[in-house]
């Protein structure tokens, strides 16, 4: 019989030891060794049987078995040293409080998944572990950030394999009470709702669920409310499931939703209303039209503002984050399904026509029928952001139309390149040999070079530790895989013995969307084999990855894949691991010496997973794509050559696994073997043993590592990404909304004033002649050219433009490369609406030198000056 109802009951905690519940419920433990620890210290082989979370532990735990741990004075010690612990990182002054009081005061942080721990399993991938590894750093600086984000009742689905290696989905059901959440209550005891109106007079209910993670509260919105009707019950069901309106429900949730949770934590704990709004992706991006709404709402602001202002308003304190590089990864939606939604009441008082163009793709090429949210962020934050140096190179592409007659270079969209958290991802046994060594946690501060006094012995051993860990536990989980599959445990001893612990160890796990070509390395499977089966250097590949439940296309891949690695002459040497995870995560990225990545460039905006492999001394082994294109050197992995630019997709994944293949063949595995080469990549025979002797150390990988971790530690980290939104992002963002918010928006009011003036006027603006001056009939270095522009203003006055001269190398077309700028002074009027302009150019190089002339909007307020996309040129 099946129960008709499941909830769980938590076991009372003796009052000697009652902060364990507390510990249990800041997911602090998730990276907090010591804390991790203790836990596993009151009963290991509970520990392991409820997958290592301490909420679960506990409610396991008897009443006797807690009774007795209370009774141990040791016990109690423990307990009582990692509750002041807790005290004291909650409560100490941290990096972010140097900053004095001009750093914002509170930070609202929107994402649609958030990957802190296996056991709030609330992620699908880099996009969720992403934003929890910036809400741990934001802990650990002390950044005032609060999370904001949905409540899934299944999460992300669980991966199984068929019989026929064909992936399949599960979802079974969370109960909040045994996740370690609290849920949000009035003082009486009520739990809190937040309401949406809907179309056709139905109203979408949520509770808020706490999540504390460290410092840093994070806010879940829950609809499975018994008050919502079935479908809106049904809104926060599954993470990115559904489609149409339960989508665009999902995510009028989360934006406005969320605004109005924030409201309501700031008010029951008296903490300040954020300053600055980070939309992590379109998801969230109708959190702008929230707290427009709020502007314009008499019954929520005594001096209601205009559309225009609130825009303004709104705008100066959003900070907006694109993670795709694809047009194809954004969301759009019916114009139509956006119009019925915002109709009625769901925000009375703003114009739906105004809210319609936020997200209308008004360039060339764009659907007049579609409503984009990534365009509607973009329109509705004053400053943007891509995700790595090349991505923002590719954003600046992708969404050029916004801005037409700018060069792609001017688009107003920055990088901040992802992190990750280094005490998340580093294995704890480099943090005790770090300890050992230096009585200190210098891997987790921005200076690592303290790895070269390690010596070569201790880091190879190190690594042939956690390579051991890794396939003890890939073993167990293949095993597992395969009874799923429908094998007996009779056919399955060759499990017992797959993989090896001295065998070089390659990585590939993240998802399985075709362009991060799982299969690359399936294109010439002879080649492959003899790769895995080599005599003297053979290799052994661990992949992992889910793909999307409606992407046959990857099931695809997976399905590929799956089918060569159980072929029994291979099988021993190259996995499949299903259900990839937090949990499998954290000893895969340690255990693997080399970390392949092969997307089609560039189309990885960032790609972190081969960050969490480099802080554990793995090499990196990809496409020059993402974080790599910016990081590699040459000593901390291989760049993977790719194709020229218009070569057929078959052609160049034929270049390119061809590239893979001689990499490993003639680089990778010699190196790693310790083989003597007569040139680099050239093995000079087979002097290097098929396993790694004792005492046989391979001096260049090694050395490699370490290079890789005193390098690489404190450029990919978290704490360092975190920095700069606060520096580069949220302390501007913070100033602009104090600013806009001054004397009753004073200064909001008369910017948005300005634009209603300079919008429409712009049209009439026109450079009439441009003359210059003053150089010889052989220009030289350092000589001066006097350039003189006569503009037509029309209405406007010289005080609400910029106008510049652009100078730098010309080509063939007369494009300008290698750009620099600088602003003409006004000097007199020509008549109504004509001024001149002039400034003396220094020629600062040589060869061929050209310029051109550009007006552009000028008002304190604006960001940027291609902020409004307005520009004329000459």
């Amino acid at each position: 019989m099946k129960a008709i109802r499941r909830f769980t009951v938590r076991s009372l905690v003796p009052a000697q030891i009652s902060a364990l519940t507390q510990l249990a419920t800041n997911l602090r433990w998730s990276w907090h060794q010591p804390t991790r620890a203790m836990f596993e210290s009151l009963n290991p082989e509970l520990w392991e049987k409820s997958r290592r979370d301490p909420l679960a532990m506990l409610s396991a735990m008897s009443r006797e078995q807690l009774q007795e741990l209370a009774q141990d004075h040791d016990v109690v010690a423990r307990v009582a040293t990692a509750e002041q612990s807790l005290k004291n990182y909650i409560a100490n002054p941290r990096w972010y409080q140097e900053l004095g009081e001009e750093a914002p005061k509170c930070i609202a942080y929107f994402s649609p998944e958030f990957g802190i721990t296996e056991v709030l399993p609330q992620y699908s991938g880099g996009l969720g572990i992403l934003a929890g590894d910036h809400l741990k750093s934001a802990s650990d600086l002390g950044v005032p950030l609060i999370g904001v984000g949905l409540l899934y009742q299944a999460g992300y689905f669980k991966q199984s394999l068929s019989r026929d290696a064909w992936q399949q989905e599960t979802y079974p059901l969370l109960d909040p009470d045994a996740l370690p959440l609290t849920l949000l209550r009035e003082d009486d005891g009520t739990p809190i709702q937040i309401q949406l109106p809907l179309p056709d007079n139905r109203v979408l209910r949520a509770h808020i669920w706490r999540a504390d993670v460290g410092r840093v509260p994070l806010l879940l919105l829950d609809s499975n409310v018994a008050e919502n009707d079935d479908a809106a019950r049904g809104v926060t069901d599954r993470l990115y499931g559904g489609g149409g309106d339960h989508r665009l429900t999902q995510e009028l949730l989360l934006g406005m939703g969320g605004v109005k949770a924030l409201r309501v934590h700031a008010r029951l704990t008296g903490t300040p209303a954020p300053e600055v709004f980070h939309t992590n992706e379109g998801h969230a991006g109708f959190l702008g039209i929230e707290r427009i709404r709020e502007l314009m709402d008499p019954s929520v602001t005594e001096e209601p503002l205009t559309w225009n202002e609130a825009l303004a308003a709104g705008r100066a304190s959003t900070v907006f984050t694109t993670h795709t590089p694809v047009p194809a990864g954004i969301d759009r939606f019916p114009r139509g399904m956006i119009e019925h939604f915002f109709a009625g009441s769901l925000a009375p008082g703003v114009p739906v026509d105004q809210i319609l163009s936020l997200g209308a793709e008004t360039y060339d090429d764009g659907d007049p029928d579609v409503f984009n949210m990534a365009l509607m962020g973009l329109r509705l934050a004053q400053r943007a952001n891509g995700v790595a140096k090349l991505h923002g190179v590719v954003s600046r592409g992708m969404f050029s139309g916004l801005w037409p007659g700018f060069d792609v270079q001017d688009v107003p969209i920055t990088s901040v390149t992802n992190g990750v958290h280094v005490p998340t991802w580093i294995d704890p046994a480099w943090v005790a040999l770090v300890r050992e060594r230096f009585d200190s946690d210098v891997l987790d501060a921005t200076d690592w070079s303290k790895i070269w006094d390690i010596s070569d012995e201790d880091v190879w051993a190190l690594r042939r530790s956690v390579r051991t860990e890794l396939v003890k536990d890939a073993r167990r989980r293949l095993r597992s895989s395969w009874r799923k599959r429908g094998a007996a445990d009779a056919q399955l001893a060759w499990t017992d013995s797959a993989l090896d612990p001295d065998v070089l160890t390659i990585g590939f796990a993240r998802r399985v969307p075709t362009y991060k070509r799982l299969t690359l390395m399936l294109r010439d499977p002879a080649r492959l084999k003899a790769l895995l089966l080599h005599p003297t250097h053979p290799i052994q590949i661990i992949i992992a990855g889910k793909s999307h439940p409606a992407d046959d296309s990857g099931k695809k891949m997976i399905q590929d894949l799956v089918q060569f690695t159980d072929d029994p002459e291979v099988r021993h040497r190259i996995v499949f691991l299903p259900n990839y995870d937090i949990a499998m995560a954290r000893t895969l990225f340690p255990g693997c010496d080399v970390w392949l990545n092969n997307p089609l460039r560039p189309l990885e905006a960032c790609g972190t997973s081969g960050m969490k492999a480099a802080i554990n001394g793995s090499l990196n082994l990809s496409v020059m794509d993402g974080w790599w294109d910016e990081m590699y050197d040459g000593e901390n992995g291989w760049a993977i050559p790719t194709a020229n630019t218009g070569t057929s997709e078959d052609e160049r994944d034929d270049i390119e696994s061809a590239a893979l293949y001689e990499l490993l063949e003639t680089q990778v595995a010699p190196r790693f073997y310790g083989e003597t080469a007569g040139s680099d990549g050239e093995a000079a025979g087979a002097a290097g043993p098929s396993k790694p002797q004792t005492g046989h150390l391979p001096a260049h990988w090694i050395s490699m590592i370490k290079h890789t971790i005193a390098h690489l530690g404190p450029q990919v980290s978290a704490n360092r990404m975190v920095a700069e939104y606060v520096e580069r992002l949220y302390q501007p963002a913070a100033l602009a909304g104090r600013v806009a918010r001054a004397d009753g928006y004073a200064a909001t009011k008369e910017l948005a004033s300005w634009v209603e003036r300079v919008r429409p006027a712009w049209s009439a603006i026109g450079i009439e002649h441009v003359e210059s001056h003053g150089l010889a009939d052989e220009p030289q270095i350092g000589e001066s050219l006097q350039v003189r522009a006569h503009v037509n203003l029309g209405e406007l006055r010289p005080e609400d433009v910029t106008v510049t001269v652009v100078y730098g190398t010309a080509g063939d077309s007369d494009e300008l490369t290698n750009t620099s700028t600088v602003p003409l002074e006004h000097v007199e009027e020509n008549g109504p609406g004509r001024y001149l302009f002039s400034t003396d150019l220094l020629i600062d190089r040589s060869g061929s030198f050209g310029y051109g002339i550009q007006v552009l909007p000028s008002h304190k307020a604006l960001a940027n000056p291609a902020e409004m996309g307005l520009i004329t040129t000459a």
